[in-house]
């Protein structure tokens, strides 16, 4: 299976299935001596480990990543990280039901076209259990853009139709659906509740907030910063569009309306949302991505087998009610990868035009 790798310098590649052995990444790239251990992942992947809520599957995983490789005494080594992640607390059984059977809203049936042989335990590799692997090396990508004081945020702006409203980075670590809006949050946990007692589930939107990120980032024509990041954030399974500042609220505007304003202070609006031509232009970067309810549901559902019979299907096993607030790290490590590659490329390029500029 290709694909299964990002970026260009700092690159990225993860490996494993829901219900294997492990899961992992490796991580090609990074500079040298970066502190890293064990536990500086460890607090990253345990924000998206199951099992803390109830609208979160009941699945215990502690998602503990050991260090295989590229790391010596608590620093980075400038060779490729390997991270391992082992799978604790699989069912194989619980999926034995889907063997011949496509769950309807997911990529069973894509696999099996594509491959004609898939692993049905949790979807292989199309389960969201992958996830915890690009978190993993999220960690490191976020620990290279921390010297220029870049930051991501991500957090959660809507479920089921309830808008939370304003921005509140300190509100956002203090309640379990990492919203800024505090009275949003027991109305969106109600209606997470109600869905999951319905044998349903719920789809929701994520805006990320990227502060610090220093102008020139990004390549014409086609590694465009913003289209990297689309692609990083569509990776994601459960994402199904991305929009950066402004997004699609453009279509209504005139250029007038939707031109950014220029002082010699900055931009005195934001619709680009940090982006122009591909590249970025210092500031700060919004982005908000829609999420897909989850595809694995109690409630029955109209389906086929593998033999093109038409079959009803009602999925058990421990499945989340809503892919938030647990996919909200991943966003964070998605871009931050994206981040890290684009301003190790930058360096180089600046390296290469010093050292032109040297010889002259």
């Amino acid at each position: 299976m290709s694909g299964s790798s990002i970026g260009v310098i700092f690159r990225v590649t993860t490996w494993g299935e829901s219900h294997g052995a492990a899961l992992g990444a490796v991580v090609d790239g990074c500079p040298a001596g970066i502190d890293l251990t064990e536990a500086d992942i460890d607090r990253e992947t345990g924000r998206r480990s199951p099992g803390k809520d109830s609208a979160g599957s009941p699945r215990r995983e502690r998602d503990r990543v050991e260090i295989l490789s590229g790391v010596f005494q608590g620093k980075t080594t400038g060779t490729p990280i390997s991270l391992l992640i082992r799978n604790e607390d699989a069912r194989e059984a619980d999926y034995d039901a889907l063997k011949d059977v496509f769950r309807p809203g997911h990529g069973d049936l894509t696999y099996h076209k594509k491959y004609g042989y898939r692993d049905h335990r949790g979807g292989g590799r199309a389960s969201g259990r992958e996830t915890a692997a690009r978190v993993a090396a999220g960690v490191i990508a976020k620990k290279v853009i921390a010297p220029e004081d870049i930051t991501v945020t991500a957090f959660t702006r809507e479920i089921a139709g309830i808008v939370a409203s304003g921005y509140d980075p300190e509100e956002v670590v203090r309640n379990q659906l990492f919203s800024p809006d505090a009275k949003a949050v027991p109305l969106m946990v109600q209606e997470l509740e109600r869905a999951g007692q319905e044998g349903d589930s719920l789809g929701g939107i994520v805006e990320i907030h990227v502060t610090g990120c220093p102008a020139g980032l990004g390549e014409p024509v086609f590694d465009k910063i913003d289209a990297d990041l689309a692609k990083a954030l569509m990776s994601i399974g459960t994402v199904k569009g991305v929009e950066i500042g402004a997004g699609f609220q453009v279509a209504h505007m005139t250029g007038s309306q939707c031109n950014d304003p220029l002082s010699p202070e900055g931009s005195l609006s934001n619709n680009a949302g940090g982006i122009l031509a591909g590249i970025t232009n210092g500031e700060d970067i919004l982005i908000r991505i829609a999420c897909k309810p989850i595809a694995s549901i109690g409630r029955t559902q109209n389906t086929i087998d593998i033999h093109n019979n038409p079959v009803t299907i009602s999925v058990g096993g421990r499945h989340d009610v809503c892919v938030i607030p647990r996919i909200i790290p991943v966003c964070e490590a998605m871009v931050a990868i994206v981040l890290a590659d684009h301003l190790l490329r930058q360096r180089r390029m600046g390296g290469s035009e010093r050292r032109c500029s040297d010889e002259e």
